[in-house]
């Protein structure tokens, strides 16, 4: 008797991972935010986060494990201000604010702004926000974080809280790499971002490791440069 010939599957695409990534930042983000309106021990917090991880296989930003297709970013939330375009006027009033606050801090040398294609971009150096290898912010970084709030908070736009780091493994502490930690530094910040009275809706947060540097990573300085949290008063948001 004649064998029957098995049809062939259809091939699995990858856009199903859309919806999965929503879900996953929807529910990360959830976390954040409970993180951020309670008095959770931050070293309970980071075991939760992991486990979380573990159990539905997170990936950090801009991977995709669906070979041929184009990488993707992290999944972005929908909200106010998600088309909004920064104006000359805004993006002039903002950026005079910002140098005004550094230089009263004297922070010239430790937060750069920038104007770029996709918006405003504020980086502050991780030295000035966490001590090595920690995602608690010291108090002064919380001052900062505070008065950034206080300019940005006017503008409709969406946020993007994007944590980065050198290009040298992490042999210590809770962390499995770099991801990780740029991760959760940056979500650490987009809390006391809401918490200064941002919008929680007009956020994302996302970790890019050593994958976005600034500079080479050849040198000590360089590598300071690179290891950095960025906020990102996003212009026309869309990915």
């Amino acid at each position: 008797m004649a064998r029957k010939r098995k049809k062939d599957l259809p091939q699995l695409r990858g856009n199903w991972l859309t919806t999965y990534g929503d879900m996953v930042t929807l529910l990360l983000i959830f976390f954040v935010f409970l993180y951020s309106f309670s008095t959770i021990d931050v070293q309970k917090f980071q075991k939760m986060i992991y486990s979380f991880q573990d159990a539905i296989g997170v990936l950090p930003g801009g991977v995709t494990t669906i070979p041929g297709e184009e990488t993707m970013q992290g999944a972005q939330l929908t909200g106010p201000g998600q088309e909004m375009t920064l104006n000359a006027e805004q993006v002039k009033k903002v950026h005079e604010m910002m140098v005004q606050l550094l230089e009263s801090e004297n922070l010239m040398n430790e937060v750069t702004v920038r104007v770029e294609e996709r918006g405003i971009v504020i980086s502050i150096i991780d030295g000035l926000l966490f001590q090595s290898g920690s995602v608690e912010l010291i108090p002064p970084a919380r001052r900062l974080i505070y008065k950034i709030a206080q300019i940005i908070n006017d503008l409709p736009n969406q946020i993007s809280v994007e944590g980065h780091t050198d290009n040298v493994p992490l042999n210590r502490g809770p962390y499995r790499d770099n991801w990780g930690l740029s991760a959760m530094r940056a979500a650490v910040v987009g809390s006391y971002l809401v918490e200064a009275g941002i919008d929680p809706k007009r956020l994302r947060t996302v970790g890019y490791g050593q994958s976005r540097p600034l500079v080479p990573n050849d040198t000590e300085e360089h590598r300071r440069i690179n290891r950095r949290v960025d906020i990102v008063i996003l212009n026309n948001f869309k990915e």
